[in-house]
Parts: C-alpha cells; sequence; structure tokens
C-alpha cells in the first residue's frame, strides 16, 4: 500500500479503486495528520505570499487584476503558488519517511483551480459586459471538476483510450500521417483555447497599461493602440494554435479570398466601420470625452471602438453609432477646439424700463451664478420690441457642457427673477383686450344677432 500510494507512485499514476480504499485507511490513521497539516501550510503560505505582494501592487482603475483579482484568494496567483508549494511538500515527505497520500488529491484538485481562475479572470478582464462569459465560466469549471475527477478515480486513462479510438475521416490527417481521432479533435481544441487564452490575457494587460491614466488629450492615440494591438495579437494567436494543430496554413489562401470576395459585396459597410473607427482615432476628429451632437443626438463620447463609437447622453441614455456615420454625415462637436460653450436665455421687461441701467446689474448678478465664465463676460442684449414688453437676450458662457446647460440656464432665470423683482421690474403678461357687442361701432343697415344657446328665436314679421 505504501509502495503505491508513496514513494514510488508517480505523479501521472491515477488510483484504482482498491488504492482509494487504501487511501481511505491511511487517512483516518493519526498520521495522516502530518499531511493534513502540511495541506493547511501550504494553503495558508500561499494566502500569506498573496497579500503581500497584494498590498505593494497597485491596479489600474476599473480594471480587474488576472493574477490577484478583488481579493487574496479570487486570483490566478493563489492557486499557482498553492500548487508549487503542494508539489515541494510531496517531494519531502518521502524523505520524511511519511507516505504521501492526502497529495495525490490535492494536487489535481489545485489545478482544476489555476485552471478555472485562470480562465474566468482573464474572459472577465477582456469581455466584462459579455452576456455568455458566466454561462462559459460555469461550463469550464464543470470540465475540470469532472477531469480531476476521473483522474483521481483512474477514469481519465480509459475514457483517452476509448476516445483515441474513434475515427474522424472527414478531417485532415493528423501530424502523425494517421486519421484524426476524436481524442486529436479535443487536444486540438484545448490547444486553440489556451492560446487565445494566453493572447486575451496578453491584450488585457496591455489594454490596462496603455490606457492607465487621466489625460483625454492622447486617449485617442492610446486607444487606436490597444486595438491595434489586440488585432495583431488575436491574428498571431490564431495563426499558432490553427498551426499547433496541425493545419497547413497554405491551404487556408482560399479563406483569404474568400474573406475578400465577402468584403467586397456583404460585409462592405462593415469594413467602412472598422476603417472608420482607425480614420477617427488617427485623425482626432472625435476624442473620447467630447460632446457632440449627431442627428439631434447630444451626448459625451464615452467609447470609440473599431466599429461603432458610443454616445452617452446627460440623461442615461446611450447611442451607439456606426463609426461610417461619423465620417460622411454632419456632426458637431462643441469641445473640439476649446470646451467653452455659449448659453442664451430670453426675459421681457415692461415699456418704460430704464434698459440701460439694468443691462450692468444683470451682468453683474449674473456673473455671480456658478459655472457662469466671468472671461468671456456675460452679455445683454435688447433684442425686440415685443408685443407685451421689451425682449432681452442673455448670454453667457460655460466650460463644461458635458454637466448639461439645462441648470445652469435655471440657474441664471432665477438670479434675473430675482435682480427684477428686488428692482421692481415687471415681468409683462400677455394682455388681450375683449370687447363687448355694445362698445363695437355699428355698420349702416340692420344688425343681425346671432341666437344664444338654449333661447327660442321668434319669427320674422312679414
Amino acid at each position: 500500500m505504501s509502495s503505491t500510494l508513496g514513494t514510488t507512485a508517480p505523479l501521472n499514476h491515477t488510483l484504482s479503486l482498491r488504492e482509494l480504499e487504501s487511501l481511505l485507511t491511511m487517512l483516518s490513521r493519526p498520521r495522516a495528520l502530518i499531511e493534513v497539516g502540511l495541506v493547511l501550510a501550504c494553503l495558508a503560505l500561499s494566502w500569506l505570499i498573496v497579500y503581500r505582494i497584494s498590498k505593494h501592487v497597485t491596479a489600474a482603475p476599473g480594471h480587474q487584476s488576472v493574477l490577484l483579482g478583488h481579493r487574496v484568494y479570487d486570483g490566478v496567483l493563489f492557486p499557482v503558488i498553492a500548487l508549487l508549494l503542494a508539489l515541494g511538500a510531496r517531494r519531502l515527505m518521502p524523505l520524511l519517511g511519511e507516505p504521501v497520500a492526502l497529495f495525490r488529491v490535492v494536487i489535481p484538485v489545485l489545478l482544476s483551480l489555476v485552471v478555472i481562475r485562470l480562465v474566468a479572470r482573464v474572459l472577465r478582464a477582456t469581455m466584462p459586459d459579455s452576456i455568455g462569459i458566466k454561462l462559459l465560466e460555469r461550463s469550464v469549471s464543470w470540465v475540470a471538476w469532472l477531469g480531476s475527477i476521473l483522474w483521481i478515480v483512474g477514469l481519465l486513462p480509459i475514457l483517452i483510450d476509448e476516445l483515441d479510438e474513434y475515427k474522424l475521416g472527414f478531417l485532415p490527417k493528423n501530424a502523425r500521417g494517421e486519421s484524426t481521432t476524436v481524442y486529436d479533435l479535443l487536444v486540438g481544441v484545448l490547444q486553440v483555447g489556451a492560446i487565445m487564452l494566453v493572447v486575451l490575457w496578453l491584450s488585457s494587460a496591455i489594454e490596462s497599461r496603455l490606457l492607465r491614466g487621466k489625460s483625454v488629450m492622447d486617449l485617442s492615440m492610446r486607444k487606436i493602440a490597444v486595438n491595434l494591438t489586440r488585432t495583431a495579437l488575436l491574428v498571431v494567436g490564431a495563426m499558432v494554435a490553427l498551426n499547433m494543430v496541425g493545419l497547413n496554413l497554405s491551404a487556408l489562401s482560399w479563406l483569404g479570398g474568400a474573406v475578400g470576395v465577402g468584403l467586397g459585396f456583404g460585409l462592405q459597410k462593415i469594413a467602412a466601420n472598422y476603417v472608420s473607427g482607425f480614420m477617427i482615432l488617427a485623425e482626432r476628429s472625435l476624442r473620447i470625452g467630447d460632446m457632440v451632437k449627431v442627428d439631434n443626438f447630444e451626448g459625451r463620447i464615452s467609447d470609440i471602438k473599431t466599429r461603432y463609437t458610443v454616445i452617452r447622453a446627460l440623461n442615461g441614455r446611450e447611442a451607439i453609432v456606426p463609426n461610417e456615420s461619423l465620417i460622411t454625415t454632419r456632426v458637431e462637436n462643441l469641445s473640439l477646439a476649446d470646451p467653452q460653450v455659449n448659453v442664451t436665455t430670453v426675459v421681457q421687461v415692461a415699456y418704460g424700463t430704464d434698459v440701460d441701467a439694468l443691462f450692468p446689474q444683470l451682468i453683474e448678478e449674473i456673473q455671480r451664478v456658478p459655472r457662469v465664465l466671468s472671461e468671456p463676460s456675460p452679455s445683454v442684449s435688447l433684442s425686440n420690441f415685443a408685443a407685451d414688453g421689451l425682449e432681452l437676450t442673455i448670454g453667457f458662457w460655460i466650460s463644461d457642457p458635458h454637466n448639461g446647460q439645462g441648470g445652469v440656464r435655471s440657474d441664471v432665470n432665477l438670479a434675473v427673477l430675482r435682480l427684477l423683482n428686488r428692482l421692481g421690474i415687471d415681468i409683462p403678461f400677455p394682455q388681450r383686450v375683449v370687447r363687448t357687442v355694445a362698445e363695437t361701432p355699428v355698420a349702416e343697415g340692420p344688425v343681425v344677432e346671432a341666437p344664444v344657446a338654449g333661447a327660442s328665436v321668434a319669427p320674422a314679421e312679414k
């Protein structure tokens, strides 16, 4: 029993049912407490190492760390260090004359935990808003735990041998020149998934590094660098993955021709949006943080993707605008050259008001309103002789249009209203003169009166 579970058992040796019974018997003995203590010590030491590292590492704002996670134990680094310590403790047990039993179960479990944490953290870092992320995480978790259980009980090698017997004649031959089996297909899928996972991890780390900082002026250039880097890494990763599977890349030349024909016909709009996205980022005509107005939709540019641009209005609504539309249509950028925006409001005062004395007082009162700039100074002008009073147009400047114009316009109107009330100046309301029938001039000839509802009309005399 000790020779099988102890010093002579290699790491890749699976456990049979008899060995599992022996393992349970060994764990029930007092000497098993030494191995349990070593396992707990490996986990505690791993937690302490990751905790000390997390105190000296500052993650980028809004970025989920793949290695450390949100807490000490939910990142990739914790199970990796625990796995390394467990491997070292397993090598140490035979030197102490103790059989290895519990580590034969702990090591596959830690390896499965490493795979689950790596997949979950990389996918959440690269695609945090994707709907299918949780489903994919659960699928990977079930597969990893099932694989570790099958390995522990010794059924995984049997399952692999069975899958290696089923030939897939419709697929190209493998690297050995033999027909591709189901096992070869699964290995290829796992290899492609592992490479693409590493590529997504690298692109996420590069994106976090490039986009770190508060400067908005060069944010567009950093965004185009992120998009180009991610695209290049995905292309290289796909080529490496296909080469590892055994596919001849020269055989994919027909695919390039098909893609070219597709771009020329059905995908020309998508290609135009991608090219337009890079043009917008390169020219910097539209930048992240600019206030723009596109097709009567006004808002702040929150993100520029390779295919579309996200514009967020002040009321929380978001518009997804294809990049081609931003190139080919008229776009109003309120903060391209200068973020200062002029806002106007209108008020009427009664005829006979001394507007020459009123204008300086209005300007002084408006300058006291928060968000109103003193330079350029507010202005007041007599814009119209209205039917009910003198129409005054008030103009003022703000430097934060992304905070909206309705609030500051309301503050200015309230300041004007308080000033006019304090000076005793009336704001005229519409006046209409209503004339009765008796006051109406009577023309020559008979007067015909309209009958009143509900009254009887006498017939006219002949």
